[in-house]
């Protein structure tokens, strides 16, 4: 039985650039920004989840020319600045609807931070994004969360794992395509999934500019943190969401992953595997801990045996007590002179009585417990 692997706990619950329209809009009147509630119906009508399909055709209001509008905003508002310019809060929003427009016409991939989950009043549940001041509702089924081993579960068990780790994802940065709007009321509804699918097409099955895909096995990538767990990252690296255990967010033993990492962060990851061979089927392992060096073997050459270190206990786990000594070694101790039995996140006092370069870990004993984590 190997004693020295830090235990792992299971995972979570679990652009292309396009040519952009500009689309005139007009500068009369104040643009209503706030959402109705609930949307309409047309926007949350399943007739519309065809990603293939065309966006139907959406009203355009007569609008003056941009040079127009620039000069009527220029002379009613007196700058500081000698000929300066400035823009309203009526402008920004003005502005920000026409990007949306300009997305949905174009399908063009846009960003935004998962801000709220929500129920409809037909019982169907909606993510929130926030994106330049306008909401943008996505219907759960858009929201393309994969679990693992939920095939033998009822439709009800797995909707509630996913409302759950949609929890988790409050705060992450998505992707999103626009699939319908409603000028009047300014509501928008958008599919993540169509998103994602197209980003796996894009880096993973379509070859780059030397004939292979931009990403591969050992290809390192940027990714977002979408959810966070203590043995447990999830991230989503181009489209694809995977977990990363404990074991391989980093060298040395993390004893909870919130210690380090939070929803919204970006990370460099190492993809490990690449499975599948169309969009929907793509799946991939990656790791954090092979981005950064290995020091491990470098900082137990600063551990003497016989020599007394303070640490933090990262787990215990079958009566084995992993600590992160401060001197940023990795050890493990078998026994405690401490009546008390060590915790994780305690503060131990460890004596060192071997080293085990094989492993690069100190071995040793437990003297006593100098504060608990209570």
């Amino acid at each position: 039985m190997e004693l020295y692997n830090d235990p792992t706990a299971l995972p979570i619950a679990e652009q292309t650039a396009e040519e952009e329209v500009l689309i005139p809009a007009s500068a009369e009147g104040e643009p209503d920004t706030e959402m109705p509630t609930p949307l309409p119906a047309s926007l949350l009508d399943d007739s519309q989840d065809d990603p293939s399909s065309t966006p139907p055709a959406v009203a355009e209001e007569p609008a003056p020319s941009r040079s127009r509008r620039r000069t009527s905003t220029a002379s009613s508002i007196l700058t500081i600045a000698s000929r300066g310019s400035v823009e309203s809060e009526d402008a920004r929003e003005a502005t920000a609807w026409h990007e949306i427009h300009n997305a949905y016409r174009t399908r063009k991939i846009l960003s935004g931070h998962l801000g709220g989950i929500e129920q409809t009043e037909g019982g169907k549940t909606i993510a929130t994004v926030e994106h330049n001041g306008f909401r943008i509702a996505i219907p759960l089924k858009e929201m393309m969360i994969q679990l693992e081993n939920s095939t033998s579960q009822s439709t009800s068990a797995r909707t509630l794992r996913q409302n759950k780790l949609l929890g988790h994802m409050l705060g992450a940065a998505i992707d999103f395509v626009v699939r319908g709007i409603d000028s009047g009321s300014r509501s928008v509804v958008a599919s993540r999934r169509d998103a994602m699918l197209r980003k796996r097409q894009l880096f993973y099955l379509t070859p780059g500019p030397g004939g292979r895909p931009r990403i591969e096995p050992n290809s390192i990538v940027q990714a977002r943190v979408i959810a966070v767990a203590e043995k447990t990252v999830r991230v989503e690296v181009f489209g694809v969401e995977t977990s990363i255990l404990a074991r391989d967010l980093a060298w040395d033993w993390i004893g909870d992953a919130h210690d380090r990492f939070a929803v919204g962060d970006e990370v460099l990851v190492r993809v490990q595997e690449v499975s599948g061979d169309t969009p929907e089927t793509l799946s991939v392992h990656a790791d954090i801990k092979s981005t950064a060096p290995n020091t491990c073997a470098e900082n137990l050459k600063k551990c003497r045996v016989q020599s007394r270190y303070a640490g933090r206990v990262t787990d215990v786990h079958r009566g084995i007590v992993y600590v992160r000594l401060a001197n940023g070694v990795n050890a493990v101790a078998h026994s405690c002179y401490d009546h008390r039995m060590p915790g994780k996140k305690d503060d131990v006092s460890f004596v060192v009585t071997k080293l085990d370069t094989e492993h690069s870990i100190a071995v040793g004993i437990i003297t006593r417990i100098i504060r608990q984590n209570l």
